[in-house]
């Protein structure tokens, strides 16, 4: 059971009232790059090239995950589902949302989008602290959740380079 009710407003991009809120838009390469993009952004590979330690097989509605931040096994797990799919000429991606036992509730979207000769990532979320770690670290959860926004998108970045 997900641990928030606004379910898909990541996807509607309508964000509810009550949270942190996260828009990161950033170009990732141009848009040639658009089927490594979002093959990356599917499989989880992009998530593990910035540390998310997860095993699972391509996003879908419904799937699971309990992955590890920072060291398989021993970093903070997190506990997510996915919560919808899209698969459109130019736009691909998912988005999930928190389980019980995540340290945070809400939701989060991975979107690639081709536009304007460019493949941009899109990341998009609204949180709340779930666990006390996250509520005493306070504003500094919000600073961090962006920083690995622009982590994801460098790892994008990087795999559509080499593609």
């Amino acid at each position: 059971m997900l641990t928030y009710a606004e379910v898909g407003a990541t996807l509607r991009g309508s964000l509810p009232p009550g949270y942190n809120h996260l828009l990161v838009r950033v170009p990732v390469g141009g848009s040639e790059a658009f089927d490594t993009a979002v093959r990356a952004v599917t499989t989880w590979r992009m998530h593990r090239g910035a540390l998310l330690f997860v095993d699972a097989e391509p996003a879908r509605p419904g799937l699971r995950i309990a992955a590890r931040l920072g060291i398989p096994r021993l970093g903070p797990r997190v506990l997510c589902e996915v919560v919808g799919v899209i698969a459109e000429p130019d736009r691909g991606g998912f988005a999930y949302g928190t389980l019980p036992g995540h340290p945070e509730r809400g939701e989060e979207a991975f979107i690639v989008e081709r536009a304007d000769g460019r493949t941009w990532l899109t990341v998009t979320a609204f949180s709340q602290p779930a666990a006390w770690f996250t509520r005493a670290a306070g504003p500094l959860v919000p600073i961090l959740q962006r920083v690995y926004a622009h982590r994801l998108a460098a790892v994008l970045r990087r795999i559509c380079a080499q593609a």
